[in-house]
This record gives structure tokens, C-alpha cells and sequence, in this order.
């Protein structure tokens, strides 16, 4: 939320009115009684890389360190855990590449079919049949761009008439809304059953909202934010209902590596059917895995060649130099290091439903997410404590202007929550409302740290709750 310009409603006016405002971090004694009582982070993992010591990305105009700082008009905060890239050194493999390629002084334009591009799209295809089990990717129909938004967005402009629909199951990233916006189609969202705090396709829902208005369905491969990695019985219903109503899956797979102990990434591009399969283009990127995304390079590909044609004419993407030799080096030499990364991260989901389960009764989470590195927390009960709604009814008298589409934002209760534990607890998350319908009473937060990080963060929370609660 940006900051209202009419006066009386920006932001700090209203928290102070609110009585929000004021002694962000000054928890003293209590916090320090938080800390006593809860777990302790685990010990340093045998490793041969360094996840544990905190790795200060603060002045670096960090989305998740730097901006919430501005946004929210603060001083410091304790903990980013909002978009979803990782707090941790990059692989050596990667910085050996970047710094051999920077004693060539002068950054021309790539020629893509020159011997490095070339190379580059023969470790794609060797590390996502090795890592993955995908034996499928042509070389000639695989695809790169500076991300996975460009490549769904080049899709979508070659699929989908303006006006037309996008089937999700929600809740859903946040960024495909973005891309729904930017090609001037609708999204049709299909809310997923929220079972014994586990999320699960509505397959009547599902295939209810299959109008012949609807020429595309973006999969979360594995889903964010809720961590559902889909299993293969899933893969298939989801790819056989689109196929028979004419509807081509664009499935992106960023998240694809971080999956927890003993559950499984299922590639779309590797279901049985090759109908299905052929109904399909599939997105891909190191940027999550190797904590890589300002290097701004990205993958499709698809085993149907209409769909790589039709998708690739509207793809206009140079590649980039440094973007091309970061993945390159990660899925050369970086294999070790993602290993241990994932391990860690697994260790983060366990650490962080232990501790809100033990020690934070107002924020509720469900089963351990089987993907991603982001946490999923019901915090409905905190909006009830503060009053959010109220909150959010007054901040919509004057409603603050998103910046992604120049247009007022409606703020809802889940935004204040976020607000509040920024302004408490000086943790920046993510409101759960960005994520479609089904977020309404949830936040993200982003475990992509180190453990230090995490257990400051989490006492912060409990902290701040615990000065309400008594």
C-alpha cells in the first residue's frame, strides 16, 4: 500500500490514530521473556556451505529488505520475509562465472546461436533430465526470456483474445494477476477446498468455470503460496479436464526444487498422456532455486510445436549476458550447493510450525507445506484482536493508490494485519489478499534465511501479540 495524499488518511496519521504507531521495536523485558521460552534455532548443518550466519542485504535496494523500510516509513527492520527470493550467499560456482566474465570489458549484444547460447540451452535440457526425469525438451522448441512472467505473457498474447479468460486455482501467485492485467484478459478463479489444513483441488468448481471463453489455465507447479506439490494423479485430471474443453496449460515451474522430505515435484511435461503433455508450455527458471531473479534470464519450452511457434512470435526477449552465465554455472557446478540449500530450507518449515504451534496460539498453520520456501498463516484471529476491518473501512475512505496499476486499492483486513506486524514487530510479510480469492485471512512469510533470522522474526511476532493478548 502507497501512502495517501489526501489529509488526515496517509499511512502514519492513521496508524497513529489507530494507535498502531510508535515503539516498533521497543519490546524489551517481554521480548526477551519470548526469546527465553521459545525453541531454540537449531544447530549449525554439516555442510560445505555457510546457511546459518545472516547475510546482511540491507542498502542493496532489496525488495524485501530496502523497500518495506520506505513503504512503511520505518527506521529498520528486524526480518524481509516478503517476495520470494533467498538471504543467502549465491552458489560459488555462479561467482566464479560472473567474475571471469566481467575481465571482458564490454557487454554487446548475444548472438543466440553462437557456441555460448548453444551451450547454455544444452545444460538446460541435461539438467532438467538428470535432476527431473523431463527426456522431452526439443532444443529447437525451447525457448529463453528475461522470466517466467515474459514467457507466460508471450503465451497468453498469442493464445488469448482481449477479454478472454484465465483459469487459476486459488489461492495463486500474485504475479499472474499482473500478467492477466498486462495482456487485457480476466481471471476466473476457482477457490481449492482447504482440508485438514491441506489445499485441494475443487474439480467440480474447476471444470464449471471451463466457458469456451476460457483459452488458457496457468498452473502453479508446485503452488504458491499454499506449498502443494502436486502429485501426478493431480497433474493428470488437471491437464485431461483442460484438454477436453479446449484449454492450454501454461504451467510454471519455478519452485520445482524445493520440495520437502518425502514429498515429490512431478513435472507437467512428463504425465503419461502425450495429448495432454502437447496441451501444455512449461516455464522454467534458475532464478528461485539460486536465488537468481535480477539476473533476468528465464526458459519455456513445449512438445507441441504450434504452441512454441505461437508463443516464441510474441516473445521479445534479448537474452542476457551475466543472466545466461549465472544458470549456466548453477546447473554446471551449483548441484551441491541447491542440495544443502533445500535440506536447510526443510529445516525452516519444521523449526517455524514447531515454534508458531508452541508459541504463537493466535496464528494458525496447517500441515507442513510439501513445496516451496514460504509459509502460509492463518492470522484471522489477529484481525479479530485489532479490530482490521475496521481498520481497513477507514483506510478505504481514502483509499491508498497501487503503483502496479495507478488505480485506488482497495485495503482489506488481511493488509492490516501485515501492516500491523510490520509496524509491531518490525517483520515485513506478505498480505495474504494478493493471492486471490481464499487469501483473505492469511499472510506469507518468506523462510528463505537463516535460522537466526527466522527465530528473531518469530519472537518478534510473538512478542507483539503477546502485549495485545494480555
Amino acid at each position: 500500500m502507497e501512502q495517501s495524499s489526501r489529509k488526515g488518511h496517509d499511512r502514519r496519521s492513521f496508524l497513529r490514530n489507530a494507535g498502531l504507531g510508535g515503539g516498533v521495536l521497543a519490546l524489551g523485558p517481554l521480548a526477551a521473556s519470548i526469546a527465553a521460552s521459545a525453541p531454540a534455532a537449531a544447530a549449525p548443518m554439516a555442510g560445505k556451505f555457510d546457511f546459518d550466519t545472516p547475510y546482511n542485504r540491507i542498502g542493496t535496494d532489496s525488495v524485501k529488505w530496502d523497500m518495506p523500510v520506505r513503504v512503511n516509513h520505518m527506521s529498520r527492520i528486524i526480518a524481509g520475509m516478503t517476495t520470494a527470493d533467498m538471504d543467502f550467499k549465491c552458489a560459488p560456482s555462479i561467482t566464479a562465472a560472473l567474475k571471469k566474465r566481467m575481465e571482458h570489458e564490454n557487454w554487446g549484444y548475444v548472438d543466440m546461436a553462437s557456441p555460448g547460447p548453444t551451450a547454455f540451452k544444452k545444460g538446460i535440457i541435461a539438467w532438467n533430465e538428470k535432476r527431473y526425469g523431463i527426456k522431452n525438451i526439443n532444443p529447437e522448441q525451447l525457448g529463453v526470456t528475461t522470466g517466467v512472467h515474459a514467457g507466460i505473457i508471450a503465451s497468453m498474447r498469442a493464445l488469448c483474445p482481449p477479454g478472454s479468460k484465465v483459469l487459476m486455482a486459488t489461492p495463486i501467485y500474485s504475479g499472474f494477476y499482473g500478467d492477466v492485467r498486462f495482456t487485457n484478459t480476466v481471471a476466473e478463479e476457482s477457490l481449492m477446498k482447504y482440508v485438514n489444513g491441506r489445499y485441494e483441488m475443487d474439480w467440480d468448481d474447476f471444470e464449471r468455470r471451463m466457458t469456451p471463453d476460457v483459452k488458457v489455465s496457468i498452473l502453479c507447479n508446485p503452488q504458491n503460496p499454499v506449498g502443494r506439490a502436486w502429485t501426478k494423479e493431480e497433474l493428470t485430471r488437471y491437464g485431461e479436464l483442460c484438454l477436453k474443453h479446449n484449454i492450454v496449460v501454461l504451467s510454471d515451474e519455478i519452485h520445482c526444487d524445493f520440495v520437502s522430505k518425502g514429498q515429490k515435484y512431478v513435472p507437467f511435461a512428463t504425465l503419461d498422456d502425450k495429448k495432454v503433455v502437447d496441451n501444455s508450455i512449461t516455464y522454467k527458471s534458475g532464478s528461485k532455486s539460486f536465488s537468481l531473479p535480477g539476473m533476468k534470464c528465464a526458459w519455456f519450452f513445449s512438445t507441441n510445436q504450434d504452441l512454441y511457434r505461437k508463443t516464441q512470435a510474441n516473445n521479445h526477449a534479448d537474452l542476457s549476458t551475466m543472466g545466461m552465465l549465472a544458470e549456466q554455472a548453477a546447473y554446471s557446478g551449483g548441484s551441491e550447493w541447491l542440495d544443502q540449500c533445500v535440506a536447510y530450507i526443510d529445516g525452516n518449515h519444521d523449526f517455524t510450525n514447531k515454534y508458531i504451534k508452541a508459541n504463537i496460539p493466535m496464528l494458525k498453520v496447517g500441515q507442513k507445506p510439501e513445496s516451496t520456501y514460504l509459509a502460509w498463516i492463518d492470522v484471522s484471529a489477529v484481525a479479530n484482536k485489532i479490530n482490521a476491518q475496521k481498520m481497513a473501512d477507514d483506510m478505504n475512505k481514502s483509499p491508498p493508490v497501487n503503483p502496479a496499476t495507478g488505480m485506488p486499492k482497495k485495503v482489506t483486513s488481511a493488509d492490516m494485519v501485515n501492516l500491523w506486524f510490520a509496524q509491531n514487530a518490525a517483520v515485513a510479510m506478505n498480505s495474504g489478499t494478493n493471492y486471490g480469492k481464499g487469501g483473505e485471512n492469511f499472510i506469507r512469510m518468506n523462510l528463505a534465511t537463516s535460522r537466526t533470522t527466522l527465530k528473531a522474526a518469530l519472537d518478534s511476532m510473538a512478542g507483539a501479540l503477546k502485549k495485545i493478548s494480555a
